[in-house]
């Protein structure tokens, strides 16, 4: 069973997450709200996934990647972003993340983006 982190600053964005997840069989091991409760959730937790925000309080998702490929540089980030930040989404693939799902999601996509990169 693969693990995954959660990070996005709207707690109704995690529970969708969290619903859509759970019953395909990964275990959601931390949620975080911003970049900085991420990289020292992902310290702590070390998933096999982290689904990222990009548009986050206090360290947006961007800088988020970076540091945690620096702690760990096989760290499988998939980015979740809203339609219209294209490159944002340029951006967060050049810092490390893996792939990109566009919100609002549809639940097969985020299954597949996890799915491409096990």
């Amino acid at each position: 069973m693969a693990t995954v982190m959660i990070v996005d600053d709207a707690s109704f964005m995690r529970l969708a997450l969290k619903n859509l997840l759970v019953p395909q069989g990964y275990e959601i091991v931390g949620e975080a709200g911003n970049g900085l409760e991420a990289i020292e959730l992902y310290k702590e937790v070390n998933p096999d996934f982290v689904l990222m925000d990009i548009t986050m309080p206090d360290m947006n998702g961007i800088e988020a990647v970076q540091r945690i490929r620096e702690i760990d540089d096989g760290a499988k980030i998939i980015m979740c972003s809203a339609l219209g930040q294209q490159s944002k989404i340029f951006e967060a693939i050049d810092a490390g993340a893996l792939d990109f799902v566009v919100k609002p999601f549809q639940p097969e996509d985020v299954i597949e983006a996890l799915k491409r990169h096990s």
